[in-house]
């Protein structure tokens, strides 16, 4: 009896402490709750100048992460310039007795522009766990060092199968880097910012095209070695500074508040913003209620992209990646090779190719204003549907016979299909994919979507190089068929699959995807301020 009676007194205050833990968890939940709320209001009311204004520094870090981007396009547009190259056709090409001209075989062809990307493929599998674990800086810092010894391997190659195997090296930090970009910039943005931060990645693609283009013009009448050693050179240009700077970087808040790490995670949203305009505590509230939302008690796994809601987000984020080969984007990463195979002269088909890379960064400028006042689907659908008609021209073009006037238009169009990607489709798919994922699977979810984007390159490399070849199907600007008629199907299934997510936070797209409201009902939907589920 007395036992039984000194025992209850001892459950109720187990009980007792068990309730007050309960309701200290649930007033800490109302209190960071209302912090979070005034967060996203504060987002949501925020123009883009004044997003610049109270996130310079996040500006400015999403630019230098971009900058990384750099390096594989770069090393993506050396390969395709270097088969149109004379001095390096000279040394590792066959004759072509028909021509008297030396050409790269088709097979070496493809295999050296798919080099990359197969090491990239790897690289993009290893940055999912590698950035869950260790964070985005040092994940990318990983990625800078390699790559530093990997360039010695391809500068110092002497024959194809070793030039094969550094690229492939050297794909492997190319895959950490498209892998983290696109997630940490939009991590560190507010809302207003997220379409220009995301879109700058599609800028520095062109920039590399840009000092490809200038490197390999200048070079293009030396019929020397260094006509393509110094190019190979020239990519220790960016590791070691990049390094440098991302060592200075903040961290992302999202990462340090999903590993628990809340005082970090303020301290870097005030290096982000300006003490005056931003709230540490508030915007980390904000995160707080996201990462809830999201929360289970597995580890983030490849498995779970494939699974529930999260299915519907790996699919639009790998339908977006492998449209960027389908609609068109092949003939620019070939242009110099194109131009020359729709007979216009070496010197005119690089000077085409630096002008194409030119106007492309010019055009992912005006996109930013695009993307930011007008939608991401808007701007992706109608960008798409102009590249459709635009390849089918080209198509048309090329079947019209040979001529002076048809060349001409062939290198145009081609020219244009090139530059409209960037306007509309490519840097639009940079917003979307950096959007779509849930906070606690984007970096496996980026990974994943960039490995899709590879294993759809791949064949479409061999089969570009195969149709441009005059060794292979020689069609020219006949393969604008093939590429309208892919274009074309990413069109129908963009417009059925692909969601609004413009102005939307990150806890809006969550209850979203969770709700199943179809893509074409995005824009109408409303979500309450105070909806967690």
């Amino acid at each position: 009896m007395d036992q039984t009676s000194e025992s209850k007194p001892h459950h109720a205050h187990e009980m007792e402490v068990e309730h007050q833990a309960v309701f200290a968890e649930k007033t800490d939940l109302a209190d960071y709750k209302a912090d979070a709320i005034e967060a996203e209001n504060v987002e949501h009311t925020m123009t883009v100048l004044g997003a610049v204004k109270a996130y310079p520094m996040a500006s400015f870090w999403a630019f230098v992460i971009s900058c990384t981007i750099i390096m594989e396009s770069y090393d993506v547009f050396l390969m395709g310039n270097f088969v149109a190259l004379p001095a390096f056709k000279n040394k590792y090409g066959v004759l072509d007795t028909a021509t008297g001209q030396y050409v790269i075989v088709t097979k070496w062809q493809s295999a050296l522009q798919v080099s990359g990307q197969l090491g990239a493929l790897i690289g993009v599998f290893i940055a999912g766990p590698l950035t869950s674990r260790i964070g985005y800086r040092w994940a990318t810092l990983t990625g800078l060092m390699l790559l530093n010894v990997f360039i010695f391997a391809f500068y110092f190659a002497e024959s194809l199968p070793v030039i094969f195997v550094a690229q492939l090296l050297e794909g492997m930090p190319w895959g950490i880097f498209i892998a983290n970009a696109p997630a940490y910039c939009s991590e560190i943005v507010p809302i207003k910012l997220r379409a220009p931060a995301t879109q700058m990645l599609q800028m520095f693609w062109a920039i590399g095209s840009i000092v490809v283009g200038a490197v390999t013009y200048t070079y293009s009448n030396v019929n020397e070695p260094r006509a393509y050693k110094v190019p190979i050179a020239l990519q220790w240009m960016f590791p070691t500074p990049l390094a440098i700077l991302i060592f200075c970087a903040p961290e992302s808040p999202w990462w340090l508040v999903r590993k628990g790490r809340l005082e970090q995670a303020a301290r870097s949203v005030e290096r982000l913003g300006r003490r005056s305009q931003v709230n540490a505590a508030e915007s980390v509230a904000m995160m707080r209620r996201v990462i809830e939302l999201e929360k289970s008690v597995k580890q983030p796994s490849h498995l779970e992209l494939f699974k529930g809601t999260d299915l519907r987000r790996t699919l639009i984020v790998c339908g977006v990646y492998a449209a960027q080969n389908l609609t068109g984007n092949l003939i620019a990463n070939q242009a110099v090779y194109f131009f020359e195979q729709a007979h216009i002269s070496t010197n005119l088909a690089f000077a085409l190719g630096l002008i194409t890379s030119a106007l492309q960064m010019i055009f992912v400028m005006l996109s930013w204003i695009l993307t930011s006042y007008y939608g991401r689907r808007s701007i992706y659908l109608w960008g798409s549907a102009a590249n459709c008609i635009l390849l089918f021209a080209l198509g048309i073009a090329a079947s019209v016979g040979l001529s002076k006037s048809a060349n001409l238009a062939q290198a145009s169009l081609g020219l244009i299909v090139s530059v409209l990607f960037t306007l509309g489709p490519a840097p639009a798919s940079w917003v979307i994919i950096g959007e779509t994922s849930a906070i606690r699977l984007r970096p496996l979810t980026t990974g994943m979507g960039r490995a899709t984007y590879y294993i759809v390159e791949i064949p479409c490399i061999f089969l570009a190089s195969y149709m441009l070849n005059p060794k292979g199907g020689n069609l020219g600007g006949k393969c604008g068929y093939v590429w309208g008629g892919t274009a074309l199907f990413c069109l129908i299934v963009a417009y059925f699959g692909l969601p609004e997510m413009k102005g939307r936070s990150y806890r809006e797209i969550d209850i979203m995807f969770t709700r199943r409201i179809p893509a074409r009902q995005w824009k109408k939907t409303d979500i309450n301020i105070n909806d967690d589920e």
